[in-house]
């Protein structure tokens, strides 16, 4: 038998960790048959470089292994950010950050802003939510929104109630899309997000209630949904989604920036 040193014991859990959430993000993005079929013939490769020594054969893997690990970082591109993301996102990290004084976040963050910046987003939400007009609000937190941003119509406004309900109006240019909330402003309107393919979104959830889920995947941002067909108000951060929310728990959502 084999000894195994305790640093080899490490390596190996350590492995196995790096696999296990590469499974797990491969898995929600659909691309597990992919992963199922690298991990397969990095296996192969092994058994037949290094344990049957079979020289010929072991060299052209050997080729294929250097260039396919370029292939795979281009291939799996969203999948890599995806997964340094969800690294940087966790509490462990940020406590790391705060430690050496790298992470700015703001204690109460970008978007618990005080009542005048935040009531008029309630109201707004709270009238389109009496008259059945869609909405769908992004509320950037630490992560920049710029990419999306530049997909819409750029309004750098001061958030007002009217302004909002303006924009979402079923006859308004702007209402059909997203708007983002950045710095205290309204950045811009009528923005193109990443919708989610989640499974487990209801299927009475439209694509507001998807895009609301895919950018909480993508970033920190808070989104707000009002549903045009129920007028029911939802929430997503971190991937996570609450649905009928009331004034009360739509102002301290804002109030807290997170569930």
């Amino acid at each position: 038998m084999p000894n195994i040193s305790f640093k080899d014991m490490v390596d190996i859990f350590l492995v196995a960790v790096v696999l296990y959430y590469c499974y797990k993000l491969m898995k929600q993005s659909r691309s597990v048959n992919i992963f199922y079929g690298v991990l397969l013939f990095i296996s192969g490769w092994i058994i037949i470089s290094k344990v049957l020594e079979m020289k010929l054969l072991g060299g052209i893997l050997d080729q294929l292994v250097s260039v396919g690990a370029l292939a795979i970082i281009v291939l799996f591109q969203e999948d890599i950010r995806h997964f340094f993301y969800y690294l940087g996102a966790r509490q462990q990290a940020h406590r790391f950050l705060r430690f050496f004084r790298l992470d700015r976040h703001k204690q109460n963050g970008e978007f618990r802003n005080e009542r005048d910046t935040i009531f008029p987003i309630v109201m707004a939400c709270m009238n389109m939510s009496k008259q059945r007009v869609g909405a769908l609000i992004i509320l950037q937190n630490d992560l920049p929104l710029t990419e999306f941003v530049r997909t819409g119509e750029v309004v750098e406004a001061k958030i007002s109630q009217r302004l909002i309900e303006n924009i979402f109006f079923k006859n308004s240019p702007l209402h059909d899309g997203a708007m983002i909330i950045a710095k205290g402003k309204i950045a811009a309107a009528a923005c193109i997000l990443p919708i989610s393919h989640d499974l487990d979104i209801p299927k009475e959830f439209g694509l507001r209630h998807r895009a609301a889920k895919g950018i909480s995947k993508e970033s920190d941002a808070l989104a707000i949904v009002v549903s045009e067909e129920t007028g029911n108000i939802c929430a997503a951060y971190a991937d996570m989604m609450r649905t009928h929310l009331s004034a009360e728990e739509l102002e301290t959502l804002l109030m807290k920036g997170k569930f």
